[in-house]
């Protein structure tokens, strides 16, 4: 287990190698740790720009770069892009890209609202639904899908192939990178 202080001392030490090796960038400026949450997976630890902390001038600010997670269990560090962590899935990413943990299989949540329609206010409300979500359906299709639904099977492939699909996201998540580790 890595304890806070533990983690720390491994972002710094991280930093302070990439600073020698040159692997930092010109133009990013010298950072430091200012603060570190205590999370599921370990350790959130945020850095700034050593000038705008002794300074607090705004235009020294380092932006942008997002916070490590320096996992609890190996030490391991991953540097969280700011546009992904402040988005809402940055844990399930992480469990995905990095512990390789398979997210379990979501229901169609068509075929969930209509399960929920038929069994509430019956077949026509749940045709009717079906059909503004599928316009492509005709009435003797969105009876055989809704039916098929109703007596607990899969709704026929050739009916689920008439149906839109969600929208993919615009601008997906930016991947979360491993830096360093597991340590020993």
């Amino acid at each position: 287990m890595v304890t806070k202080e533990r983690a720390v001392e491994l972002v710094e030490a991280l930093l302070s190698r990439q600073r020698q090796e040159s692997l930092w960038r010109a133009w990013m400026p010298e950072v430091a740790v200012v603060d570190v949450e205590e999370h599921a997976f370990g350790w959130l630890v945020f850095l700034q720009s050593v000038e705008y902390i002794r300074s607090r001038d705004i235009g020294k600010m380092l932006i942008g770069e997002g916070p490590y997670l320096v996992d609890r269990q190996d030490g391991s560090i991953h540097h969280i892009p700011v546009t992904t962590f402040v988005g809402d899935r940055w844990e399930e990413l992480y469990l995905q890209q990095v512990k390789g943990v398979r997210p379990p299989d979501e229901p169609d949540p068509l075929i969930v609202a209509v399960q929920v329609l038929v069994h509430s206010d019956g077949m026509t409300a749940a045709m009717r639904h079906l059909r503004k979500q599928a316009p492509l359906l005709g009435p003797h299709q969105a009876k055989a899908y809704v039916t098929a639904i109703r007596d607990g099977r899969e709704p026929p492939e050739e009916l689920v192939g008439l149906i839109p699909k969600p929208k993919q996201e615009t601008c997906p998540p930016l991947p979360i990178s491993t830096l360093a580790g597991p340590t020993r």
